[in-house]
């Protein structure tokens, strides 16, 4: 239509022009400029005002705290009785979070979404009630935030093995019995995105997506895998840098369709990621993810990593530990223009799977010690990863 007054516009302009029987300047500068003015203001009607930009509401209201200092809840215990007790240990101390599992390590739903969901055959009735989950998080003032697992995810492997990885004819697991999906298909994206938007239509202020990568190990049975790599088969990037693009690529693409909801989005990501350029098997670049996320979380429980930053047995020096990984961390995120809120993941559990002399029994001392060694190095946020949810009692959160 525009197009359309202009051409009529113009005729009429020089129309106007045969009509005045004169073509001074001035009889040239006054038609223009009516017939301009008259342009203008038929566009100005033609054109409706900008639409407002949407953004969901829940009808819920979290502030974010001063500072988050949260737990990891899962399923069963958000549903079940469990629940009231991690209510009364926030209630109780310094803690004002919880990230709660929405889709869990093995790929379920741990509530039941509506009956016409497409979820709805991979879902668990671990949480009978989101609305009065939800209601109880905002009467307490507990700060919510929704863990995703994203891209280890047995339920949808064994469904769609075109998705996955496949090893002679199988869709291929690790020695959990574990199985994963494939971050090069932009399919497995969307599916992911869809809950996460979900969640964020519940009530969550936060989307938590957790393995947001390939499988460890990966650079080791690349060759012996099949797979699909959608549009990443083109260019002359190797193998390693596909899976960096890939992984990074699903970050961005997430927190720009989540932004009509107002979330913050998350990130867990193996520690280690910030020491290196990046973790080439799993597709972890650390400062690439974080130039897209809101929020970095790095696991950096000390019974996780073998002989680092000097010290030989981590597990039994966890102030020194998450001291000279905070350190680090600083540094790689002090380079960034817009850095992430870090926010690290500490262990609030006893390792002894790593065999007599290599662990020590946690408890008050090494959480008080790993969260003295963060605000010693200017980083205020935590949560507590405790897989059973029992989580030490009498701990000094804020350090004051």
């Amino acid at each position: 239509m525009g197009k359309n007054l202009l051409k009529i516009f113009t005729i009429l302009f020089f129309v106007s022009l045969l009509g005045t029987g004169s073509f001074t300047y001035a009889t040239v500068e006054k038609t223009v400029v009516e017939h301009a003015n008259k342009l203008t203001e038929l566009r100005q009607k033609e054109i409706p005002e900008p639409m407002s930009r949407f953004l969901f509401q829940s009808g819920y209201h979290f502030e974010y705290p001063d500072a988050v200092r949260g737990i990891y809840v899962t399923g069963h215990s958000a549903g079940g009785a469990r629940f009231e007790t991690l209510i009364d240990l926030i209630d109780n101390t310094d803690l004002n979070a919880m990230v709660i599992d929405i889709k869990d390590d093995h790929g379920y739903l741990t509530y039941t979404p509506d009956s016409n969901s497409p979820y709805l055959n991979i879902s668990q009735r671990y949480i009978k009630d989101t609305e009065k989950l939800m209601k109880r998080l905002e009467e307490h003032e507990i700060y919510p935030i929704a863990r995703i697992v994203v891209f280890k995810d047995t339920v949808l492997a064994e469904k769609r093995p075109d998705l996955s990885f496949v090893q002679n004819g199988k869709v291929w697991k690790n020695g959990r019995g574990e199985a994963f999906v494939n971050p090069f298909l932009k399919e497995v994206w969307d599916y992911n995105v869809a809950i996460a938007e979900k969640a964020a239509q519940l009530g969550f202020k936060e989307i938590q997506f957790d393995y947001v990568r390939f499988p460890e190990g990966f650079e080791r049975r690349d060759e012996m895998l099949t797979y699909d790599v959608g549009e990443y088969n083109d260019g002359d990037r190797d193998n390693v840098q596909k899976r960096v693009d890939a992984v990074t690529d699903f970050v961005a693409y997430a927190r720009e369709k989540l932004q009509p909801y107002g979330v913050d989005v998350s990130v867990d990501i193996f520690g280690y990621s910030a020491t290196i350029t990046e973790a080439p098997g799993i597709g972890q670049n650390f400062s690439r993810i974080s130039q897209n996320v809101d929020v970095i979380s790095s696991m950096i429980y000390p019974s996780h990593w073998t002989s680092y930053f000097g010290i030989s047995k981590p597990d039994l020096h966890p102030y020194e530990l998450v001291t000279e990984y905070a350190k680090v961390e600083n540094h790689v995120l002090g380079k960034l223009e817009n850095p992430p809120v870090s926010r690290p993941w500490i262990q609030d559990f006893t390792a002894s799977y790593l065999g007599a002399g290599n662990y020590r029994v946690y408890g008050k001392e090494e959480v008080e010690a790993q969260i003295r060694a963060l605000y010693e190095n200017g980083i205020n946020e935590f949560l507590l990863w405790n897989a059973g949810n029992r989580y030490t009692p009498n701990v000094n959160y804020k350090m004051d």
